[in-house]
């Protein structure tokens, strides 16, 4: 099973080369697996900023190596980028794929999407001192000073997942739905369970046309506004 969650994949492109020199130059001196998991944990988490505007309909877009070119992304593109680095250092990971409700979401996202809960979210699994451990390299440090909540923090041994609480004790992040644990992105999966979370809207969300981009725009604009 370990071995199934080692090889590349069709989004988890660990041969790429610009894969296998970014693994390299992160886990370069380290010297357990742990150490790499760390190095790795905090590049994606600070070094590509959560970006929920990096939304696509375009499958390609989910590919590790156009992540890390992109330098940002959601939550599920850094999953990958984070599964795809770690089995490049050669430690077994794979995705989790969840829908989560995000409480300090804006308003202007609310009525875009029609609430506050969210699918596809993501996180990364890796086999480390013989468990599977649960790792989200979510939300960058900066962005969650300004949303007024803890950054996960990663120690190269135990489950990091993102906060239930803010840091005055209001609801942040709550994990609603479990759909599996995945070797590769399961695309036609998402693409097919999108209508159960999601009005119409969703088309304009995950859209790549101009009014779609457009809208996208529109909300992270007044976003980077407010904050």
């Amino acid at each position: 099973m370990k071995d199934a969650n080692l090889g590349t994949t069709n989004y988890i492109d660990i041969e790429d080369l610009a894969i296998v020199n970014k693994v390299k130059e992160l886990t370069s001196g380290c010297e357990s697996e742990g150490e790499k998991l760390k190095a790795i944990f905090y590049f994606v988490r600070d070094d590509i900023p959560y970006n929920m505007y990096a939304v696509s309909g375009n499958a390609e877009d989910y590919k590790a190596s156009r992540i890390l070119s992109a330098g940002k992304g959601f939550c599920i593109q850094k999953a990958i980028l984070f599964t795809a680095l770690s089995r490049a250092a050669g430690i077994p990971s794979r995705l989790v794929i969840v829908a989560i409700r995000n409480h300090l979401i804006s308003s202007e996202v609310v009525e875009l999407l029609g609430g506050n809960l969210f699918f596809p979210h993501g996180y990364s699994q890796v086999w480390l001192n013989d468990r599977w451990v649960n790792i989200a390299a979510t939300f960058d440090q900066p962005l969650c000073e300004r949303m007024g909540a803890a950054a996960a923090d990663f120690d190269g041994q135990n489950d990091t997942l993102l906060p239930k609480t803010d840091l005055k004790g209001n609801p942040f992040i709550e994990y609603i739905d479990h759909h599996g644990i995945y070797a590769d992105l399961p695309w036609d999966y998402i693409m097919e369970k999108m209508p159960v979370y999601y009005d119409e809207r969703w088309q304009i969300w995950f859209g790549d046309e101009m009014e779609a981009l457009r809208q996208k725009y529109d909300g992270a604009r007044t976003d980077q506004d407010k904050q």
